[in-house]
């Protein structure tokens, strides 16, 4: 049967800036999936929501910054490509490279619930698994159009998603980390720190080029609520 396939694991976003709570969500689903490797695909041109702050290089060599000591990878695709960065071209380029794999999109709850406005959706679940990532307190079920997709491609319980190319969706728990871009955006433009919401490497590349407003009369310290 020649070499076992892989289980790819993908995971796209802004990251504007990454943090912890990106982090710490996708190490959890790739330990705990048993995934082969996880790569982040950083979206130059997303086509669902504003324009991020931070150029597409700030926004990459941050993402180099804070993965550099653990088992993840990045994918640069999206930044090489010109025009919208659609979740479906990802995925057909890397559905070319690995014919025999199983490619695993991973997206939070928020992204699945918004599926069915994204470009050519129904062809996602063709080329990929999707694992929908939800923290304590969330309901999936849904009814209409994702409701169906869910009921349709659920990975049963005593299914393993690594035996599968694509298709199934699996809804995975993470450790609740009340983290969001945004929230570390306003931080920084109010002239706080974020310190603690994301590496302090990625803190000190945003203050030595300037990102999301700071400037050196920032640098007061002052203490950040997590929460």
């Amino acid at each position: 049967m020649g070499n076992r396939h892989q289980t790819i694991g993908i995971f796209g976003g802004t990251f504007d800036p990454i943090h912890f709570g990106h982090l710490r969500a996708i190490l959890e689903v790739t330990e705990q999936l048993h995934l082969n490797e996880t790569r982040l695909i950083p979206c130059k041109n997303p086509p669902h929501r504003i324009p991020p702050l931070a150029t597409g290089e700030h926004r990459l060599n941050m993402l180099k910054i804070a993965i550099k000591h653990s088992p993840l990878s990045i994918d640069e695709q999206e930044m090489q490509r010109t025009g919208p960065s659609y979740s479906v071209d990802t995925l057909r380029k890397l559905k070319k490279e690995h014919p025999n794999d199983s490619l695993c999109m991973i997206i939070g709850v928020d992204a699945f619930l918004g599926l069915p406005s994204w470009h050519k959706w129904e062809e996602l679940i063709q080329l990929a698994n999707i694992v929908v990532m939800y923290r304590a307190g969330w309901d999936i079920s849904e009814t209409g159009t994702i409701n169906t997709l869910l009921k349709k491609h659920v990975l049963n319980p005593q299914e393993n998603i690594a035996d599968f190319k694509c298709g199934k969706i699996l809804q995975h728990k993470i450790t609740s980390l009340n983290i969001s871009a945004s929230t570390i955006r306003t931080l920084i433009q109010e002239g706080h720190s974020p310190q603690f919401l994301l590496p302090d490497e990625v803190w000190e590349y945003i203050q030595e080029h300037g990102l999301y407003g700071y400037t050196k009369s920032h640098s007061r310290t002052q203490s950040t609520e997590i929460l």
